[in-house]
């Protein structure tokens, strides 16, 4: 049974016989936690979308429409377009992304005292949600100049430098990122700031980077901290969650009720659709805190299967990022790892602020959460790294050739049937 399992989640040497034209366990695990996630903010946001619109289906009707537009656009990512195109446009690409960030200060919508998202009608755009995944392909096209991989004695693959970074490549790194911060910081959006942070971070852990290169980021963690504790009500509310019922009626208020909420749901939930803190209670039921909701219906057994789903997403994301390297494709390998980390890390983030673990920043939970801009991105993203498993499975289809503009590969596709 064991070895059958493994056969089946194991991605099997290119060209072998009866396989798989892409990784079919991490479609299944993105449409189980999409699914899961219509199911929950159907639960969660009854209540409060009758009150607002008289219409108790309105938000999970949205939902579905972003999730199938989201899946459309994953599609044509894995269909449409190669890795040699997001690597060659990651300039114009970050550049877009910048500019719509820029765009909210003065166009934005604003809610909760933050201009995070520009209004397009039908649904409102948070161009953060964009950053964070180009973020990722401008780190891994920037560190696959500097890193290559290469084989020891043993005929091991690992990370290597290439060349020792100079001080002139550091300051290439910040010229893009510390705009990035800026921008993030005057939105205000201190949660996708640290996310953007702590994935800069991770692929540079990745890539093996030099300790300058890590001095480097310090300082614009430090001007976070720094803005945090300058503002009395934004210190407030950042060691609020050390004791949230201090002041339970104001800055501990939300944590107070989802802590409430994970409590009610014990081992086995009160079961679906029974939550009593979604009635108003709660705020953001159908958003940031839909962890506490899910906790309270499904209990602590469907917390551990919730996890252990986003266990196996980012164990197979790492997996075809691993492969990747195998074939000496470093940009595609940190994509592919920067992918992972960036749902890993929200994820993480958002139950560790509905645990009362964390402060609480305004994140949702990938895949799950009411909001089409983080479905949309995030299955962009997905969809990016099932891209790679194709060109990972179809090798033979790829033909490698020498740059002339620069020391890493160019790939040539050629255009199949997928």
């Amino acid at each position: 049974m064991i070895q059958w399992v493994r056969h089946r989640l194991t991605i099997r040497p290119w060209g072998a016989s009866g396989q798989a034209p892409i990784d079919w366990s991490l479609i299944g695990v993105m449409l189980v936690l999409s699914c899961l996630g219509l199911v929950m903010v159907a639960s969660a946001s009854v209540a409060i979308a009758e009150k607002r619109f008289g219409m108790e289906l309105r938000y999970v009707l949205q939902q579905l429409i972003f999730l199938l537009g989201a899946l459309i656009v994953a599609t044509v990512v894995i269909r449409k377009t190669s890795l040699a195109w997001w690597r060659e446009n990651r300039g114009l690409l970050l550049l877009v992304a910048m500019v719509l960030v820029l765009m909210t200060l003065v166009l934005g919508r604003e809610i909760n005292g933050a201009k995070r998202w520009l209004s397009l009608g039908f649904f409102n755009l948070q161009p953060s949600e964009f950053l964070k995944l180009i973020v990722i392909v401008f780190m891994a096209a920037y560190l696959e100049k500097h890193f290559q991989m290469q084989q020891d004695a043993q005929g091991n693959r690992d990370w290597q430098l290439e060349k020792k970074l100079q001080m002139q490549a550091v300051k290439r790194l910040l010229l893009p990122l510390i705009p990035i911060f800026m921008l993030l910081l005057l939105q205000p959006d201190f949660g996708s700031l640290m996310v953007v942070l702590l994935l800069v971070f991770a692929m540079l852990l990745i890539a093996g980077a030099p300790l300058r290169l890590f001095l480097s980021v310090v300082p614009l963690a430090l001007v976070l901290v720094l803005v945090i504790i300058i503002e009395p009500y934004r210190l407030a509310r950042v060691v609020s969650f050390l004791d949230p019922w201090r002041d339970a009626q104001n800055t501990g208020y939300q944590l107070t009720h989802s802590l409430m909420a994970l409590g009610r749901g014990d081992w086995f939930g009160v079961g679906l659709g029974n939550s009593v803190e979604k009635l108003f209670y709660l705020p953001d039921a159908h958003t940031d805190f839909l962890f506490a909701i899910y906790g309270e219906e499904f209990g602590f057994l469907g917390v551990i299967i919730l996890v252990s789903l986003y266990v196996f997403l980012i164990w197979r994301v790492f997996v075809i990022g691993r492969v990747a390297a195998e074939r000496a494709q470093t940009f595609a390998a940190l994509v592919c790892y920067g992918v992972g980390a960036w749902i890993a890390v929200q994820a993480l983030i958002n139950m560790g602020a509905n645990l009362g673990l964390l402060p609480t920043k305004g994140l949702t939970l990938p895949l799950v959460s009411y909001g089409g801009s983080s479905l949309l991105m995030t299955l962009l993203a997905l969809g990016l790294v099932l891209r790679i498993d194709w060109e990972n499975r179809h090798a033979h289809l790829v033909i490698e050739m020498p740059s002339k503009l620069s020391n890493t590969d160019t790939t040539t596709h050629i255009k199949a049937n997928s």
